[in-house]
């Protein structure tokens, strides 16, 4: 009998898992644990923090929402796995406010 040799799965091979974020969203004064999984894309992160935000402690802006890691603007097509967050990794949530020019 052949032994069948192990795989290793990369990010994109294994099924999602559980990721708690600790977030901030825009303003708020509150940091919030947020639960996402890892195939959780960018947008999916930021509609989950302002969810518990938006409209409560942060007024509701008509304005795209970029989600911030490590000093760094994330795409919003990009995954959590992707980006390399962690469990209980820090993250904010801010609003894209158009520049007005006069």
């Amino acid at each position: 009998m052949t032994r069948a040799t192990p795989v290793a799965l990369g990010p994109e091979d294994r099924a999602p898992e559980l990721v708690p974020l600790n977030a901030i969203f825009a303003t708020d004064f509150v940091q919030i644990l947020v639960p996402v999984t890892t195939a959780a894309t960018m947008a999916e992160v930021a509609a989950a923090v302002a969810h518990h935000v938006e409209g409560k402690r942060v007024r509701a802006l008509p304005y795209h929402k970029v989600v911030l890691h490590n000093g760094r603007a994330l795409p919003d097509d990009m995954t959590v796995a992707e980006a390399g967050i962690a469990p209980l990794d820090h993250i904010a949530v801010e609003y894209v406010v158009p520049e007005v020019t006069s």
